[in-house]
């Protein structure tokens, strides 16, 4: 059983699955810190606030320790069912810049890879035929 299971990871695959899973994980990040340091700032700034993140609808009571406060994170811990669109907002803009970035790397490596066509070599048959039509159009 050992034996098959180092035979399965040391399939070209699976390395690079998990050379991609690690790559992925840490580019996620970057994109995280993209959309929540530089993006979603500059939209919400836009929208009139600076923490687009923490916009939201309380859909139940709010205790009155906690009456007009902004604090997503501290009405969800208090237990008010919120409507947290601005979360929602931002991880939609954080999938679209992702998908976006994908896209642009698999277009470029496509291009890079693309093979130009090959030239098919005639067979002698038809060189030597086109050869006689040519000394033959020479002669008219």
């Amino acid at each position: 059983m050992f034996k098959e299971f180092r035979e399965f990871i040391n399939r070209g695959n699976v390395l690079d699955l998990a050379v991609a899973v690690i790559i992925g994980a840490a580019f996620g990040k970057i994109v995280t810190s993209l959309t929540d340091d530089i993006i979603m700032p500059v939209i919400g700034k836009v929208f009139g606030g600076l923490d687009f993140s923490s916009y939201f609808i309380a859909l139940g009571p709010v205790p009155p320790q906690l009456r007009g406060s902004t604090d997503y994170l501290a009405l969800k811990k208090a237990g008010v069912p919120l409507l947290g669109y601005g979360e929602f907002v931002t991880q939609a803009v954080n999938f679209l810049i992702l998908a976006f970035i994908i896209f642009l790397l698999v277009r470029a490596a496509n291009r890079a890879f693309r093979k130009a066509p090959e030239t098919v070599a005639e067979a002698a048959d038809v060189t030597l035929l086109r050869e006689i039509r040519d000394l033959l159009k020479a002669r008219a």
